[in-house]
């Protein structure tokens, strides 16, 4: 059994006992939340499709940590100009572990 849910602007797929870093949650750590925009679930050779969601499917996750992403770098250099710039970034992440699918 999987699920393609959307969180934030991303797709994921998951399934039970996975572990995903997503964009930064509005939740304490160690609390369950619920995920109710899923696109897509599949339980053995059923599947089904939403449009955009489906209704009554949900994703139950455990918020385990927020974290941050790695450092990204972004570096613009004009020759000749004596012009450049320099600029990191690093994302604010949750880490869920996906507990259940629920499929009526």
């Amino acid at each position: 059994m999987y699920a393609v849910i959307e969180v934030g602007a991303k797709q994921y797929k998951v399934k039970k006992d996975d572990v995903i870093d997503v964009e930064r949650q509005d939740a304490q750590a160690g609390k369950e939340i619920s995920l109710h925009k899923v696109l897509l679930a599949a339980k053995e050779k059923k599947v089904e499709f939403g449009q955009p969601y489906l209704k009554d499917v949900k994703v139950k996750a455990v918020l385990i940590e927020h974290i941050r992403g790695e450092k990204s770098i972004s570096y613009k250099y004009r020759r000749r100009k004596s012009s450049h710039w320099k600029k990191g970034h690093r994302q604010e992440l949750s880490r869920l572990k996906i507990k259940e699918i629920e499929i009526p």
